[in-house]
């Protein structure tokens, strides 16, 4: 098992109520996706989050959350949350509910640049 698979059906659980919501293969794990940008994930046993800039230095001192750290990179505004911090769907409810704030409020995504056809 690449990713906790049992954490992903937690978080289907918890977005069942909210539209648009797609889930994708990657990093080796699974990305919850709204409005083209992803909000969750989970990458082997971790919870992973992308979080508004103001709230990532509070959140990083939340207990079992960490910096993310994909490819031995920090990786600021991306949250890791061990295990031991989704304990209860509460717990993960909560943690998900920022990923989600992230999408509402940050500016939307640039629309990428065409290629030249040769």
């Amino acid at each position: 098992m690449a990713y906790d698979e049992k954490l992903e059906e937690r978080i289907k659980k918890v977005l069942k109520s909210k539209r648009g919501i797609i889930i994708k293969k990657m990093f080796g794990g699974v990305a919850f996706m709204m409005k083209d940008k992803m909000f969750c994930g989970i990458i082997k046993n971790d919870l992973m989050l992308r979080v508004l800039p103001e709230r990532y230095e509070t959140l990083l001192k939340k207990p079992h959350a960490r910096e993310m750290d994909f490819a031995k990179r920090p990786m600021h505004g991306f949250l890791y949350v061990s295990p031991e911090g989704v304990k209860t769907d509460k717990q993960l409810s909560g943690w998900i509910d920022f990923g989600i704030e992230y999408v509402l409020k940050s500016p939307p995504k640039k629309p990428k640049k065409k290629k030249a056809k040769l």
